[in-house]
């Protein structure tokens, strides 16, 4: 039983790690929204703008691309004690997407200028639809079963 507790709470450890790192990826690749400062608060400088919708799929991107990445290598780490992994990167994989959220959402946001209409800015990242935290669990869980069947499937017979 230590042993699988041990396994899961590192392999928790190591996705939170990761998702620092994916969180820095996200900030690199993400756009920027461009916000005038005004009065009543900031607002889009282009209301047309598609980079808030930008972010939440370079979001998905990033965390996906980092889950199916994770779920292939937990397979192949891991193959003595498979429930505890899972269950690893389902928990971690959540913890990672929140993680990544927090880093990329606090490492954009600067005051460019001052206009006419306002200060110019770039704020933070966000994310607007907030499913795309699912990302990374669900594909590092998905890809780790279908490694599971891919490989065991000669086996049933």
């Amino acid at each position: 039983m230590r042993h699988h507790l041990a396994t899961l709470v590192m392999t928790v450890l190591v996705l939170a790690l990761l998702g620092v790192a994916a969180g820095f990826a996200w900030s690199g690749l993400a756009p920027s929204s461009l916000y005038v400062l005004t009065d009543v608060g900031p607002q889009l400088a282009d209301p047309e703008s598609q980079s808030l919708i930008d972010a939440d799929g370079w979001f998905a991107v990033v965390t996906g691309g980092f889950g199916l990445v994770c779920g292939v290598a937990a397979y192949v780490v891991a193959r003595r004690r498979p429930v505890a992994v899972l269950l690893g990167l389902a928990g971690g994989g959540l913890l990672a997407g929140y993680i990544a959220f927090l880093v990329g959402s606090s490492a954009k946001g600067t005051v460019q200028a001052a206009g006419p209409g306002g200060v110019t800015g770039t704020a933070s990242l966000g994310l607007t639809a907030r499913g795309v935290l699912f990302v990374w669990p669900v594909l590092a869980t998905a890809i780790f079963w279908a490694v599971e069947f891919v490989v065991t499937y000669r086996h049933r017979d």
